[in-house]
């Protein structure tokens, strides 16, 4: 059996995990690419929006892009380095 502080410790690093996850995924794509005001709603298409929102995240991260709002307003020639 885990003592009360213990488990305080690790309920608070479960908590703070979920803000990082938050803060760096769910605020990009709301704020990025508007997620909120989307109008695709049947069916699958809220989650595969979401999938193919957060591989853009993804792929613009692994390029060294650290503003993903400002990556977004790139043209295709300044990402032909990809």
């Amino acid at each position: 059996m885990q003592r009360p502080l213990e488990l305080k410790q690790q309920l608070a690093k479960i908590i703070r995990w979920q803000w990082i996850i938050e803060n760096r995924l769910h605020f990009v794509r709301d704020t990025a690419f508007r997620e909120d005001a989307s109008k695709v709603h049947t069916e699958h298409g809220p989650e595969n929006m979401a999938t193919l929102r957060s591989f853009a995240i993804t792929c613009l991260r692994a390029a060294g892009h650290h503003n993903i709002a400002s990556s977004l307003a790139l043209s295709p020639s300044d990402l032909s380095d990809w």
